[in-house]
């Protein structure tokens, strides 16, 4: 690393692993039972040990995620947001962002979340159709989808993701459109439609479920895409549409930094005494955690990362209208010029496009994101 390390912007993830059901196809660090009573204590005590990466920066956005989120009480949301404002400095504009399912007990809340600080809403409805809820294991269905956007909307949000999959099983190219429509039909600020993908370690992967062949998958992403941006949603990164970004996903998407607390979070921090890099992870499990932090002994895992150019263009290169190569040199500390031979192999096999030391995948780079990142090894 040299000088031309920069510090980055901050985020602050918050991670809480309770739902009251797994999903088949979900692979993040979620739970079935009971919420630990005293969960935004460890919280809390997490960020404590983490105040060392904040390095005097604000925070420009905040994303509690899960496991279900929302399930968490209004008081248990009052306490958390009071102890943050208490340990860091929240920029102006910043976005807090709660993953919320459409659920009614979830619903009835909206209000209340707002109320203690929360801006933007991103729920997972995955699906309108009755059919395709059930076979993703989901425990709403259309219409209480449809009535969480409108709910949302009422108590004044204006900030609101829809999740919504495609590839799914008997899902057809006209299904999936008329799906997605309902979504634009909604309104929402942003919508987040991506493909369903059989992870490891989930039902799907032990009992993969019969999809559409992968030719009509490829369809509906086309289509879905096309349908979106004629309807005003620009995309801006690959599976993220909106008349505005979200401004934690770009954070993540520009190699930015973030503090990840809660059980299983992961973090990204740039320390400028040492000029290094480097991951954090916290206990996955939700015992684990509340274990480490009985014993004191509740910290990061840390790890250096070692290939950061790769990773820069891990991130970055999902970002549909690119990045300079100044961002690059000050999220790396590395001179663009040692990628050279690697980014001239890209554009000479029209995967990417540098105009004027601005660097962005080509239509065929996007399309065919996997081979252009791998370049970068």
């Amino acid at each position: 690393m040299n000088n031309l390390l920069k510090l980055p912007p901050l985020s602050l993830y918050i991670h809480y692993p309770w739902c009251l059901k797994k999903c088949p196809y979900c692979d993040f660090n979620s739970h079935e039972g009971d919420i630990h009573t005293g969960y935004i204590n460890l919280l809390l005590a997490d960020l404590d040990n983490d105040l060392k990466y904040v390095q005097n920066r604000e925070i420009r956005s905040i994303f509690i995620g899960g496991g279900t989120p929302s399930l968490m009480s209004v008081s248990d949301a009052s306490e958390l947001f009071d102890g943050l404002k208490k340990r860091l400095s929240l920029a102006k504009n910043i976005e807090i962002t709660l993953e919320a399912n459409p659920g009614t007990f979830e619903v009835e809340k909206f209000a209340q979340f707002r109320e203690a600080g929360i801006n933007r809403l991103s729920i997972g409805v995955q699906s309108f159709n009755n059919d395709q809820l059930k076979f993703l294991g989901r425990i709403h269905n259309g219409e209480e989808a449809t009535r969480a956007i409108y709910e949302a909307k009422k108590v004044g949000f204006d900030n609101i993701n829809i999740d919504l999959m495609y590839g799914l099983k008997s899902q057809t190219i006209e299904l999936c459109m008329e799906d997605l429509m309902n979504a634009i039909n909604l309104s929402p600020s942003h919508i987040s439609f991506y493909q369903l993908t059989l992870e490891p370690n989930t039902l799907f992967s032990k009992f993969p479920p019969k999809l559409p062949l992968e030719e009509k998958i490829w369809e509906m992403g086309e289509k879905g895409a096309a349908l979106l941006i004629e309807n005003g949603f620009r995309q801006y990164e690959v599976s993220a549409y909106g008349e505005r970004s979200s401004l934690h996903n770009i954070n993540y998407w520009e190699f930015g930094d973030y503090i990840g607390i809660g059980a299983g979070a992961h973090g990204k921090i740039t320390d400028m005494n040492s000029k290094s890099i480097f991951r954090t992870l916290k206990p996955k499990s939700p015992n684990d955690y509340l274990i480490k932090f009985q014993s004191n002994a509740l910290d990061s895992n840390i790890k250096k990362i070692d290939n950061v150019a790769f990773e820069f263009m891990l991130n970055s290169l999902r970002l549909k209208d690119g990045f300079s190569s100044q961002l690059f040199e000050s999220r790396t500390g590395q001179a663009i010029d040692n990628l050279k031979p690697k980014l001239e192999k890209a554009i000479n096999l029209g995967l990417l496009i540098n105009n004027d030391n601005w660097i962005k995948p080509s239509e065929k780079g996007f399309n065919f994101l996997n081979d252009l990142q791998e370049i970068f090894l």
